[in-house]
């Protein structure tokens, strides 16, 4: 009885082990292996350096509250772009809370006749999201103007430069990295004083 219950477990527990390495270790280092050789930058966290420091990644949004900057949008992961937090809010159309972003957005881009578009009030999804809206861009082009002393058609040409299209055109929306935007901008322009 003994004898034969080994004959049966032998099989899987060999089974279970060799799926282990294949899938568990295998399959993964190969992955990243590939990843590494054909897509470094992507397979390393899409992180843009500066000076040879790290200053954000591309693909998770930052906190700019400067006014010579481009906002991005509301982050509610954590104390804010907290990739390890990352979740939306979810609020409410009647939600006091989008209520006073709503008018935050409205006094600081100075917008008396027109809403502010959504991706400035609204989270994304993850709350991680470092791009906006080609709208929400021009939107802020006056105050970023106005705070780095810069002609605002030299502002609205670095948007119109910086928008991304949809993947293989109709993938996605039109959008401008936030991030990327202020490099060009801090590249015009001295930054403004905190």
């Amino acid at each position: 009885m003994l004898h034969e219950l080994r004959l049966a477990i032998r099989p899987a527990v060999s089974l279970l082990l060799l799926l282990t390495l294949v899938t568990g270790i295998g399959y993964p280092l190969l992955m990243t292996g590939v990843a590494q050789l054909v897509f470094p930058g992507q397979a390393n966290g899409s992180l843009i350096r500066q000076d040879g420091r790290v200053i954000g990644s591309s693909l998770i949004g930052q906190s700019f509250t400067s006014p010579g900057y481009f906002h991005g949008r509301p982050s509610a992961a954590g104390d804010g772009y907290d990739a390890a937090s990352s979740a939306a809010s979810n609020l409410a159309p009647g939600s006091a809370d989008l209520a006073a972003r709503i008018a935050e957005a409205r006094a600081s881009e100075g917008l008396t006749s027109m809403a502010p578009p959504a991706d400035l009030v609204t989270t994304s999804a993850s709350g991680l999201d470092p791009h906006v809206s080609p709208e929400a861009a021009f939107v802020q082009a006056p105050r970023i103007a106005a705070a780095r002393g810069v002609a605002q058609a030299e502002v609205e040409a670095l948007i119109r430069a910086a928008i991304e299209e949809p993947l293989l055109g109709f993938l996605g929306e039109r959008r401008v990295n936030a991030l990327a935007l202020n490099r060009q901008l801090d590249r015009i322009a001295a930054a403004p004083p905190t």
